[in-house]
């Protein structure tokens, strides 16, 4: 997602195949025979994950089994894709650590948002067969319920571009999902926010096409206009037009993924280790958040959009199509289904995901056929960079992988002390708690050390590429805390 988040949250070890003994710690792995120059790379990259930021005193490469521990994951899958192919895929740690079900490459994880570029797939494919003008008002597709329009939209239009590309200006960021057993609301009830929905309406939070605003509401609204088009389930739809043609016969969007073969579906860890309630939570938002897969399904997806960018296959989408699939709509980085994002020398075509247990994150470049898919069973996911940063230093993606330079200083006691309290955003909340001689930030059960590089700034290291500073008024009483990344600012009060 392109946000900012408060989170996105000692010796080399061999991977071992088969079980291992319960009070044994290490990870072990799962995956096919390579040839031993794959091998090589394959350990490389399992052995030099990279943190953003370089601290003297502290090490910036670490093996994964290391990472793992310390951000206690359970399980981790990974697919690395290189000239157009899937290199090599593997999977490490446990889908289910109470039963002792290893992570395969079959495992199936919990999409989350990156389901939202598999559906910009979908709804481009509607496009590309007539059936759908990206342009025109979503009201003139949508059937047994119409958007609202009120007074914020100053009479402009809603169309399908700006729902892909979240600059419809609209409400509701994500979806919390719903308990194995709950009772589950239809498209119309989650988008009028009526019961048993557990999030508000989707409405207008300011009017259409004028800027950017995560809105996974607006995605859902997208999934009614497929099914209000085609007359189709959503599931059934995106079977048979886009996951089936693409080759990833190891996903779903359906609720009852894995039904009768629930052996290979990850179940799902918060923070503190302890599974999800049921294993996993059941997301009726299928377009904005359903999707069950694996990172060797999602390199199918990377291929084919790789290839038809290149007029070199049409499986699904046309090069036309697919060029304006990633074409950013209003800005430079949010095109339909997907955000672009420049690294070096090269552009990317990326999304995360984030539901209740699991992470993910995919990269797929625009040039050259290379791209990186990993996906774990944790609400913490700052491994996924870390991984990615070694995935991208072993192949040699020119300026990828460039980490910052920090020094770190102690800062005097009672100005750690004037720091310590709560810090809200909206529904967000933090605290900063005095440990020692040192602060620590925290949010539910996740603790972090804040790394001061002045009196008043300081980073995070499982926060990448986040700069955060302490403001204060003109009488010295700490205000509250920014929060930079990239040109993204936005500021967490302090609570008196």
């Amino acid at each position: 997602m392109r946000l900012i988040f408060i989170f996105l949250f000692v010796s080399t070890f061999t991977f071992t195949n088969g079980q291992i003994p319960d009070s044994h710690p290490k990870v072990i792995a799962q995956g096919a025979k390579y040839s031993p120059a794959v091998q090589k790379k394959i350990q490389q990259v399992e052995n030099n994950l990279g943190l953003w930021v370089h601290i003297e005193g502290i090490p910036n490469r670490q093996s994964l089994q290391e990472r793992m521990t310390f951000y206690n994951i359970k399980g981790v899958s990974i697919a690395v894709i290189r000239n157009y192919k899937v290199e090599w895929a593997k999977g490490y740690g446990w889908a289910d650590s109470e039963e002792k079900r290893a992570v395969t490459t079959q495992t199936v994880f919990q999409a989350a948002s990156i389901s939202k570029s598999l559906n910009g797939v979908g709804v481009l494919k509607l496009v590309q067969e007539g059936k759908l003008n990206l342009s025109t008002d979503i009201n003139q597709y949508l059937k047994s319920w119409k958007f609202p329009y009120d007074s914020i939209s100053k009479g402009n239009k809603i169309t399908t571009a700006h729902l892909l590309s979240h600059t419809a200006g609209l409400t509701i960021h994500g979806f919390p999902g719903y308990a194995t057993g709950d009772a589950l609301p239809n498209i119309p009830e989650i988008l009028d926010g009526v019961k048993p929905a557990n999030t508000k309406s989707v409405r207008s939070a300011f009017e259409p096409g004028i800027k950017y605003q995560y809105s996974g509401g607006g995605t859902t609204i997208s999934q009614k206009i497929v099914e209000d088009i085609t007359g189709m389930p959503y599931h059934k739809y995106m079977w048979d037009k886009v996951l089936k043609p693409l080759g990833m016969h190891n996903s779903t969007f359906a609720h009852e993924a894995g039904k009768g073969n629930t052996i290979l579906r990850a179940t799902a860890y918060l923070n503190d280790g302890k599974p999800v309630t049921g294993k996993y939570h059941i997301y009726p938002e299928q377009a904005a958040a359903a999707l069950w897969t694996t990172p060797s399904d999602i390199a199918q997806y990377i291929i084919e959009t790789q290839l038809a960018l290149q007029g070199k296959s049409n499986k699904v989408l046309s090069q036309e199509m697919t060029k304006l699939r990633l074409t950013p709509v209003v800005d430079s980085v949010a095109a339909l289904g997907v955000f672009n994002q420049k690294k070096g020398a090269h552009t990317y075509f990326q999304h995360g995901g984030s539901n209740a247990g699991f992470r993910s994150q995919y990269l797929g470049s625009l040039e050259g056929g290379n791209g990186v898919v990993v996906m774990v069973n944790s609400d913490n996911g700052a491994i996924l960079s870390e991984i990615i940063n070694s995935v991208a230093t072993v192949y040699n993606w020119s300026g990828f992988y460039e980490p910052k330079f920090h020094k770190t200083i102690l800062v005097d006691s009672l100005i750690l002390n004037m720091y310590v309290g709560n810090y809200n955003l909206n529904n967000q909340s933090i605290s900063i708690v005095r440990v020692g001689d040192k602060l620590v930030l925290k949010q539910g059960p996740q603790q972090m050390n804040v790394h001061f590089t002045s009196d008043k700034d300081f980073i995070i290291l499982e926060v990448p590429n986040v700069e955060y500073s302490f403001i204060k008024d003109a009488y010295n009483k700490v205000e509250g805390i920014q929060i930079k990344r990239g040109t993204d600012i936005t500021m967490l009060s302090k609570v008196l």
